[in-house]
């Protein structure tokens, strides 16, 4: 949202995200367009040495890539994205304008912590002195600890504004602030609040780009793989929610939008927390079909199954190992329940899931 704001403004912009979802060239882009395959060859071809010199690591030599590319199109900014964490992250070398740390929720908790304070911690390394931090939507002890962090940096904290008339539609999401009213075609109250959280970085920038600029930047907002339609008939969805976090609003998203459950496909990582992931998913759904995929580096459909009925959730469960498949049975039980249907639990089904319902990137 805030490279398409800051492009709408007339700046030229880079952006460095990841994962990615179907290609690698996704993750730097240049007001929109993908890094070639020909600019990624020649960094690799002209850095090499160094590479295997130092053991870089497959995402520290991406961020280099990221940033030489931006360096060499003399970007006017550059939206990056940190990879895991904050503290350690090989895009904290950046010293930047403005930094934001959006709500934090339990993941990764083999590398940053166990606990929503463990986790602060990490990602309060990237407050640099001096700097702005906006602070997004955090539990009270949360919040108190970064804007602890920040204080001792000396850092300006600008929390993001409580946000009113939250409305919903299978077309977007409408919401006001004391900036105006705005509406994003992503779908979810949590994307209201990462819009607010992309205009108070906006204001905080350049307080010349406007309400009208801004509303053309978040209308030309495009996520993929976050509460993305795969049909123009049924109510059908695909979204990369992973953690708990991610699925009560993915589930919040479609009962505001639907007025009912959903039908679920749901494949997931081996390093998931699933007994909280279980927890989110139980009396919320009308169909749970699990799938998976070892070569999609995903656990497969019987031991995902297993794993998750060992936590109690056994409603309405059924497994299949051909996730084409598991697609297919999720739109027939759309169309036999009338309930919506949408796919989740990770990045790496994408390809999959674009090739069953014809989506071109």
């Amino acid at each position: 949202m805030v490279s398409s704001i800051l492009r709408s403004a007339g700046y030229k912009v880079g952006l460095y995200t990841s994962p990615h979802l179907i290609r690698f060239n996704e993750r730097i882009t240049i007001d929109g367009k993908c890094i070639s395959d020909d600019e990624i060859e020649l960094f690799v071809n002209k850095y090499k040495k160094d590479i295997d010199e130092i053991s870089s690591t497959f995402f520290e030599t991406t961020t280099a890539m990221a940033f030489t590319h931006f360096a060499n199109e003399n970007v006017d900014f550059a939206v990056i994205e940190v990879g895991l964490g904050g503290r350690l992250d090989s895009t904290n070398v950046v010293n930047p304008k403005i930094t934001a740390i959006t709500p934090i929720s339990l993941d990764h908790k083999d590398i940053l912590g166990d606990n929503l304070l463990s986790i602060a911690r990490e990602k309060a390394g990237i407050i640099k002195k001096n700097i702005p931090v906006v602070i997004g939507h955090q539990e009270k002890n949360i919040k108190s600890y970064l804007h602890g962090v920040a204080n001792t940096n000396s850092s300006p904290a600008i929390d993001i504004e409580v946000i009113n008339d939250v409305k919903l539609s299978s077309s977007g999401t409408h919401f006001k602030t004391k900036w105006g009213k705005f509406m994003t075609p992503l779908i979810g109250f949590h994307q209201a609040i990462n819009a607010v959280t992309a205009i108070t970085i906006i204001k905080s920038i350049d307080q010349n780009i406007n309400s009208s600029t801004i509303q053309k930047g978040l209308e030309k907002t495009v996520w993929m793989g976050r509460m993305q339609k795969l049909s123009t008939d049924l109510p059908l969805y695909y979204d990369v929610a992973h953690n708990p976090a991610g699925i009560f609003a993915m589930i919040n998203t479609i009962k505001s939008i639907h007025s009912c459950l959903p039908n679920i496909v749901l494949c997931l990582k081996g390093d998931k927390e699933l007994e909280l992931i279980s927890n989110a998913l139980e009396k919320n759904y009308e169909t749970l079909i699990i799938t998976g995929s070892k070569e999609m580096e995903l656990m497969e459909a019987h031991e995902l199954y297993v794993a998750l009925t060992k936590f109690g959730l056994t409603k309405n469960v059924e497994t299949q190992n051909e996730p084409s498949r598991a697609f297919s049975n999720l739109t027939n039980r759309v169309r036999e329940t009338k309930h919506p249907g949408v796919i989740i639990g990770s990045h790496y089904i994408a390809n999959a899931v674009f090739d069953k319902f014809g989506i071109f990137m």
